[in-house]
């Protein structure tokens, strides 16, 4: 078999690949037959299930088992928080703006529930943190008394730059502003915990930490709050969601953030390994190229890279005939013509580089091999070297 032959996959922040526990937790349940909602034996089993995977899953986020709620995944999870309708003490408020990173995934940046007249989209700097001083005076600017949200990416999908989240606490001090973390890139990556965090939600994806593709869930702080439900027409999930509970996919999702869980409980440095291997051999075979942000701000499996005059885009699909899936940006918007946002937001932030360009994001897990990592850098070392070889041919006819 060629190296052409055997395919590498790097692309975890789109999907991790499916955990031998997280399938094995699937496939023991899809002979359950119950409604987790009946009283008899089955639902109860069912239903069972269901909390067993509620108690492993806000355990990977340090939440209350009450306070999670499962959805269909963490689109519909911040479709559900999201919203300017909330209960609180058991009465019903409305919060009058939202703010949100511009660079953020476009599940939150468009503004979920919010009327967009009210959704501000705060700008980033060129290391990818959120500028203060917007967020100071977006805070300024709200009407005295009135509540607000802001929604935040802890760790950006397409360059894993993780934001520092105590400058923005600072600011949001004075109360009134509710704080919702997108935490799906973090989860099972970095310890989370979300008082610690000082969130009043989190969202939270399974098949990005080895579960099944189709179950998410939100997470809410302790305290009588939550958002108006996004699903209604049963009692499911506590009155918060309506609908059947997907209880195999859940049963996958909890059996995957009980690994994750234990490996962060264990202190497993293999990513961060990993991650330092990759970039001393990018740094060695692409001295041109430049990373996005540095080893103490971004996730410990992600790293982004530009190269001047090398198309992202365009190097995606090479390294993909070569057997490596990598990413070019988001998946969720991978296909759409034109610029990453995330990019442009950077290089609006001073940044410089060309974010028409894009950048090539790899992104791998525990299963991940050095060796695997190494065969990369030489088949974009050696795609690097043919577009500059080409370049050099036309400038020289």
């Amino acid at each position: 078999m060629t190296d052409r032959d055997r395919r590498t996959y790097l692309d975890y922040n789109a999907s991790a690949p499916l955990l031998p526990e997280a399938r094995a937790a699937l496939v023991d349940c899809l002979d359950v037959s119950g409604n987790p909602s009946s009283v008899h034996s089955e639902g109860r089993r069912a239903q069972a299930i269901v909390e067993a995977a509620r108690r492993q899953v806000a355990g990977l986020v340090g939440g209350n088992p009450e306070n999670l709620v499962f959805t269909s995944g963490a689109t519909e999870a911040a479709a559900t928080c999201l919203t300017p309708n909330w209960i609180v003490g058991g009465e019903r408020i409305s919060l009058s703006a939202l703010a949100v990173a511009d660079s953020d995934h476009p599940a939150t940046r468009e503004g979920g529930r919010f009327d967009p007249s009210v959704v501000t989209r705060l700008p980033i700097d060129a290391e990818g943190q959120l500028r203060l001083g917007a967020l100071d005076q977006w805070r300024q600017a709200l009407t005295p008394g009135s509540q607000a949200m802001l929604c935040l990416t802890l760790a950006n999908s397409e360059t894993g730059i993780v934001q520092n989240l105590q400058p923005i606490r600072d600011i949001l001090a004075g109360g009134g502003v509710r704080l919702v973390l997108d935490v799906v890139q973090a989860a099972g990556r970095l310890p989370l915990d979300i008082a610690a965090l000082g969130a009043d939600a989190l969202l939270i994806s399974g098949h990005k930490i080895g579960a099944a593709k189709g179950v998410g869930a939100y997470v809410l702080a302790d305290g009588a709050r939550r958002p108006v439900p996004l699903l209604t027409g049963g009692g499911q999930e506590r009155r918060q969601r309506g609908g059947t509970q997907a209880v195999p996919l859940i049963a996958s999702f909890g059996a995957a953030a009980s690994v994750a869980a234990s490996r962060l409980a264990a202190g497993d440095s293999r990513l961060a390994t990993l991650g330092r291997h990759l970039v001393s051999a990018l740094a060695g075979s692409l001295p041109s190229g430049l990373l996005l942000g540095t080893a103490d701000t971004r996730l410990p499996n992600t790293v982004a890279i530009t190269v001047p005059g090398l198309n992202a885009e365009t190097a995606q699909m090479a390294l993909d005939l070569d057997g490596f899936a990598v990413s070019s940006g988001s998946a969720c918007s991978s296909g759409k013509v034109g610029a990453s946002h995330v990019l442009k937001a950077m290089q609006d932030g001073g940044l410089d580089i060309d974010a028409s360009a894009g950048a090539i994001r790899i992104s791998f897990g525990y299963e991940t091999s050095e060796d695997e990592l190494d065969r990369l850098v030489v088949a974009l070392k050696r795609l690097v070297t043919r577009v500059e070889n080409s370049r050099s041919g036309h400038r020289a006819a």
